[in-house]
């Protein structure tokens, strides 16, 4: 009798896993003529894409199973999430002027910019929360100021990958009818159709692909040092960074990474950029290869040959276990030791992309 107990407890668990995971949120994997282009790519060898280097996911020395329990039930800073609001700014984005040249935070990796009469929002994930059910992962207090409804009417959604703190179903989906076109890595266009979008609405490349967009504006999908996946299964759709050329500046659109050569290939290649946004933040000694320290975002920032540095990838959740305002006070720190120009913006405050004069206080000290 207790065998059979045993044998419906686990065939209601197997049940119970894959009706989670058929939820909406969790996307769809590649399949039919995409699966296909996948298998063709000399990125993507024994059923996963790869890095240009070994990635481990955790740092040699480290013990996953410690990793793991400090993670979860190990003693949290005091300062992991912040004891008040943090500072933000509701800037009216349908009501920006067509014609001004500007990037705007939304909050973590999310942003919205203007160059050249186009309009691009990145990895958008306006949400209260950061993953695919609620009461986990949420938003800090005061970053969470920007909702779905809040997008105006957009040239083109840029994806750098499938993680949920980047690719948020409710959000991608609510601003479906307002986005003209998704730029995506290769694979990931599967959770976009499942979500509505078609596949005319998709540029869907890997690596080393440009492709041209409006107002002669370039865009070249770039490596990153990251890995993917929505469900069990990883890697199954590529990682991306971006390189945005257009006629008047150039623009590295950094996704998640941890340092490697690529940045100075793409520098070498593609720069000096007037701009690069990148990630600093969720960062661990124990994970460095998959998310740069802040001395490797300085480092990346050299390479690639840029005097203006964006970084995001901070102040909304508590994805690591350092206090969260520490990635933005590293990092400039280590900018200005380096004579790098840190732009640190509040959420939802105006960055003039046509200024050579940025000046923005400290506001995580506030």
């Amino acid at each position: 009798m207790q065998m059979i107990y045993l044998i419906l407890a686990v065939i209601f668990l197997v049940v119970i896993y894959f009706a989670v995971m058929n939820m909406p949120a969790f996307g769809a994997a590649p399949k039919g003529k995409r699966l296909e282009r996948i298998k063709k790519s000399t990125l993507y060898k024994n059923r996963q894409f790869h890095n240009i280097s070994h990635t481990p996911s955790i740092t040699e020395g480290y013990s996953p199973l410690k990793v793991t329990y400090d993670f979860i039930l190990g003693k949290k800073d005091p300062l992991l999430k912040p004891l008040k609001a943090i500072p933000s700014i509701h800037t009216d984005l349908k009501n920006l002027q067509k014609d001004r040249d500007v990037f705007i935070w939304l909050g973590h990796s999310s942003y919205y910019m203007q160059t050249d009469g186009v309009s691009f929002l990145v990895d958008p994930v306006l949400s209260l929360y950061g993953s695919p059910f609620k009461y986990f992962n949420k938003a800090f207090k005061g970053s969470d100021l920007f909702k779905p409804e809040d997008i105006p009417e957009l040239d083109y959604l840029v994806i750098t990958h499938d993680h949920f703190d980047h690719l948020d179903y409710p959000t991608v989906k609510s601003i479906r009818e307002r986005t003209g076109m998704a730029i995506v890595p290769l694979g990931t266009g599967a959770h976009l159709e499942r979500w509505g979008y078609t596949e005319e609405k998709l540029i869907e490349e890997e690596w080393g692909a440009e492709v041209l967009l409006k107002n002669n504006i370039r865009i070249t999908f770039t490596p990153a040092r990251h890995f993917s996946g929505r469900k069990v299964k990883q890697n199954n759709t590529l990682w991306a960074s971006y390189v945005l050329e257009t006629p008047t500046k150039k623009i590295f659109l950094g996704g998640d990474s941890g340092y490697d050569s690529h940045f100075k290939m793409i520098g070498e290649k593609f720069g000096p950029f007037d701009y690069a946004v990148l990630e600093n933040g969720q960062y661990d000694e124990a994970w460095k290869y998959i998310h740069a320290l802040p001395e490797d975002v300085i480092q990346a920032a050299v390479d690639l040959k840029v005097q203006n540095v964006i970084p995001v990838h901070s102040s909304k959740f508590a994805l690591a276990l350092h206090p969260w305002n520490e990635p933005l006070q590293k990092v400039t720190d280590l900018g200005k030791e380096k004579g790098l120009s840190i732009l640190t913006p509040m959420i939802g405050e105006i960055l003039d992309m046509n200024s050579s004069q940025h000046q923005f206080r400290n506001w995580w000290k506030d």
